[in-house]
């Protein structure tokens, strides 16, 4: 049952676990990506700019999303860009695998914020590997994937 109590709980899971685990899904791109080759632009969030650090763009409802485009990839193939947009979910796979072996093998507590953490990872690979588009026309990373191999070119998805 969900109390005033809670509430606290459900502010960390929104405005620090959820956009957490963006930053985890968009360095899955990002980090593939850079292997190669490409030059990345990528933001957290969605709405008006609030910051920049590099290539990170940090949007003022941080909590919402994140987006990665990339470019000029050094080994142009199908398989590549499968993997670049497969390479989010992949990392919070294994984000969720590192934390209940750290949590079996006893390094960190089992806690509220893991549990989280790991339920919303869930909820993105699901979500993003999911082929659909949203309201703008935007593909998820599966409908990218279902167009790279069906087209057998990348068609930047942001622009």
């Amino acid at each position: 049952m969900f109390t005033l109590a809670d509430i606290w709980t459900f502010f960390l899971a929104f405005f620090l676990t959820l956009p957490l685990v963006t930053i985890v899904h968009e360095a899955g791109h990002i980090i593939v990506a850079r292997l190669f080759g490409a030059k990345i632009k990528f933001a957290i969030g969605t709405g008006k700019h609030l910051m920049k650090i590099g290539p990170l763009e940090v949007k003022r409802m941080y909590f919402m999303e994140g987006w990665c485009q990339y470019r000029d990839l050094k080994y142009d193939k199908v398989w590549v860009h499968v993997l670049i947009y497969m390479a989010g979910s992949l990392f919070n796979l294994l984000a969720i695998l590192l934390i209940n072996f750290l949590i079996y093998a006893g390094v960190i507590p089992v806690h509220i914020f893991f549990y989280q953490f790991v339920y919303f990872s869930v909820y993105f690979i699901f979500f993003s590997l999911f082929p659909f588009r949203n309201g703008e026309g935007k593909p998820s990373d599966g409908q990218a994937i279902l167009d790279v191999v069906r087209f057998g070119k990348a068609e930047d998805p942001i622009d």
